[in-house]
């Protein structure tokens, strides 16, 4: 076990802001991670667990034992002539394992390309784009309980997925420490083509063929129209989640904004965030050296050396002026450190 000491964690956080961990540990292998976790509860240290750093503000030094996620591999755990279930360890780059089924031409992850992080955190988030989540793949996770070590299983039912939510950012928060996802994938794909410009892009780019490749190039294609890289300008991809109201308020607001965009989703009407932070007048908002982002009022970015506490205090003045405008309250999707 090879502790760091003051670790800069400028190069681990997609928003690239400077802030440090008191104890840093890279885990390679479950056997790491069980030897990490007992010398941390012997000692009475606090853990943090960290993966891609891409859905993450650091907002001071984390005064904590921060465990970096580095479990690699991935194995196959059943397949028949319709499908196969693959087991990615946690540490697994999210968009890589993508290119990895899209290369296979199995289905089920190609509507998730170029979303940043890892596989391990996916589940947490259960992340989502053009039309699909991840519990639509997926079949079980295993995790390490961080207090007693234990391992244990998660099917769909219990992780108790939502949007953009789980039962591990709720009752199950900062106990478990993911060390595998199982997804399932189809070797005979249903494409879901009808969200957002998927369906423009591959008449435009592929003459309209279907396929998990032709998909995937487009959503790439998409994302990197719309959403700044990373490694460019510093930033968590969408700050906000997009909310959902109940039909009754959905019915007054559109009376007094009858272009306001709406969605219905099983539990309600979804309005798009960015169009609430784009009639606030945020959208390309720069406040020395950080702001909302020139062509998507859902990112907040770091330009250069920004402090995490001042674009938190952004997202507080942005969510204050569209609950004021539209009695709306907008939630953070990026964890607060």
């Amino acid at each position: 076990m090879n502790i760091e000491y003051n670790k800069s964690l400028q190069l681990l956080n997609s928003f690239h802001l400077n802030e440090y961990a008191s104890e840093f540990v890279q885990v390679h292998t479950e056997k790491d991670l069980i030897e990490v976790l007992h010398f941390a509860n012997s000692n009475q240290k606090a853990v943090c667990i960290i993966g891609g750093g891409s859905n993450i503000l650091f907002t001071q030094k984390m005064d904590a034992l921060v465990l970096h996620n580095q479990l690699k591999g991935h194995e196959v755990v059943y397949e028949n002539d319709e499908c196969i279930d693959i087991k990615f360890k946690s540490g697994e780059v999210w968009h890589n394992c993508v290119l990895w089924s899209v290369e296979r031409q199995l289905g089920g992850m190609e509507n998730l390309s170029l979303i940043p992080g890892t596989i391990g955190a996916a589940p947490i988030q259960n992340i989502g784009a053009y039309g699909v989540e991840l519990k639509d793949i997926f079949v079980q996770l295993e995790a390490i309980n961080i207090h007693t070590l234990e391992k244990v299983f998660f099917n769909k039912e219990q992780c108790a997925f939502g949007y953009r939510d789980s039962v591990f950012k709720s009752t199950e928060k900062n106990r478990y420490f993911i060390t595998s996802v199982t997804l399932k994938l189809q070797k005979k794909p249903a494409f879901q083509v009808t969200y957002g410009d998927i369906q423009k892009v591959l008449n435009e780019d592929f003459k309209g063929v279907l396929s998990v490749k032709n998909i995937s190039d487009a959503v790439i294609k998409i994302r990197r129209s719309k959403l700044p890289d990373p490694e460019q300008l510093g930033n968590a991809g969408s700050f906000f989640k997009n909310p959902v109201i109940s039909v009754e308020q959905a019915n007054e607001l559109i009376i007094r904004f009858p272009e306001m965009p709406q969605h219905q989703v099983e539990n309600g009407i979804k309005i798009p965030a960015a169009w609430l932070i784009e009639q606030c007048n945020w959208k390309g908002y720069q406040a020395g050296n950080y702001g909302v982002h020139t062509k998507q009022a859902l990112v907040l970015v770091n330009y250069n050396n920004a402090k995490g506490s001042d674009i938190l205090a952004l997202s507080d003045a942005i969510i204050t002026s569209v609950q004021q405008r539209f009695n709306i309250r907008l939630e953070r999707e990026v964890n607060i450190w």
